[in-house]
């Protein structure tokens, strides 16, 4: 695995920033419960859950993402401890308990809370993998991401993503009215519309090599650790919600708006409009902004 250095910077002048261990790995699981969201973009719903005597295990974190996704989180205590095999085994679990999971979710967060099981996540966190960890994870057909961890001096902490693998997308089934999805906007828009998508695609995905895709039920999120933006498609147009904060725009762009207080597919309060090719320039300045602060 790589070294990754940290330097604080003052006045051009760069001074190393030293690592420091952590003595007990519960600290980082007690940090990243504490810190979910702004780390992981994940919302906590338990530690430490019981998956009863016939299982006799228990999962470290659990918690639902901000695409209503399932996730579990693992991490590694021992150099030679195998957490991938170990989530596997809670993956399992999980997905022959969904009542239980779904009755987790709305006790904590409203009977109005949904869960997509379209595309659950393993999320396996250590201060570093071998190249056997990365070489197994790509075997499976899962949705695994591999987190390593540095603590450093004065209290900062890098997170890196290892490696990531998409699995196939879990079948589902709904009672409610149909609604159009991704994928049938997507299939049914007509070559402008795909034009203009691939050219925002080509560009979010060139951002840099932490950029993951995440095609949903109806939106298609991309994200490094957490979504920087989500895309939806429709008939004449193609909807990009970003992570920008509306106030921070004086005067906010015409094509361009606030809809913290609207309800909508996806995450981000920034909502841009892009209905042709050349409105694609002038929106890469916020997907960057959004990347960047993701």
């Amino acid at each position: 695995m790589t070294d990754v250095r940290l330097f604080d910077v003052d006045n051009g002048v760069a001074e190393e920033i030293g690592k420091r261990q952590v003595n007990l790995e519960k600290n980082i699981q007690t940090l990243v419960e504490s810190n979910l969201e702004e780390f992981f973009g994940v919302r906590f719903l338990e530690t430490e859950h019981s998956t009863g005597k016939k299982h006799g295990g228990r999962i470290d974190t659990l918690g639902i993402d901000e695409n209503n996704s399932p996730v579990i989180i693992e991490y590694k205590r021992q150099k030679n401890e195998n957490i991938i095999n170990q989530g596997l085994f809670y993956f399992d679990w999980l997905m022959d308990h969904r009542g239980d999971f779904e009755i987790l979710v709305r006790n904590q967060y409203g009977d109005d809370a949904e869960v997509d099981w379209s595309s659950p996540r393993l999320l396996c966190v250590a201060e570093d993998f071998t190249k056997y960890d990365s070489y197994a994870v790509e075997q499976m057909n899962r949705n695994i991401e591999l987190i390593r961890y540095q603590m450093y001096e004065n209290g900062f902490i890098l997170f890196e993503l290892i490696n990531a693998v998409e699995g196939a997308s879990e079948q589902t089934t709904t009672t409610r009215t149909h609604t159009k999805t991704f994928q049938e906007y997507y299939e049914d828009s007509n070559e402008r519309i795909k034009e203009i998508f691939h050219e925002l695609e080509d560009f979010m995905l060139s951002l840099g090599d932490d950029v993951q895709k995440k095609e949903l039920k109806y939106y298609a999120a991309y994200k490094r650790l957490r979504n920087f933006a989500c895309v939806e498609i429709r008939a004449s147009k193609i909807l990009i919600y970003l992570k920008v904060d509306p106030a921070s725009l004086d005067p906010l762009p015409d094509f361009a708006r606030d809809v913290s207080n609207i309800g909508h597919y996806g995450t981000g309060d920034l909502e841009v409009e892009v209905r042709s090719v050349g409105d694609v320039e002038r929106v890469k300045p916020l997907i960057e902004r959004s990347y960047g602060e993701s």
